[in-house]
């Protein structure tokens, strides 16, 4: 034989004068809410912080372009740069230990001319 448990044969809410059921509802409800409210609280800081980052990663995407840009016409001036020096490589010798003694002689003359300016 199975004995009546708790809550057979009564209504649903209507546990005597008591409203042990109400109760139990409305603990769990204002549970609920408060539970409710700080997934709400802690999606909109989640929110606020990833449209944070979708401006960092903008504007760090815009300074890599920059840099990009710079890097290439860099790269321009270092090749022509380097063309320009097997042009002279290729030129003959003398005339390149010729240009390399007048700017030797010329940096002499300037740091000669500044000390004698003290």
């Amino acid at each position: 034989m199975r004995r009546a448990g708790l809550g057979e044969g009564v209504p649903p809410g209507n546990y005597g004068n008591h409203g042990y059921a109400h109760s139990g509802y409305s603990a769990c409800e204002e549970e609920n809410e408060r539970l409710t409210e700080s997934l709400r609280s802690k999606v909109t800081a989640i929110k606020s912080l990833s449209i944070e980052i979708g401006h960092e990663v903008k504007n760090q995407n815009k300074l890599l372009a920059e840099m990009d840009s710079q890097f290439d016409s860099t790269t321009g001036f270092l090749g022509k740069t380097m063309g320009k020096l097997k042009i002279l490589s290729r030129g003959s010798q003398t005339k390149l230990l010729c240009y390399m003694m007048l700017f030797s002689l010329f940096v002499f003359f300037v740091i000669y001319g500044i000390i004698k300016l003290r």
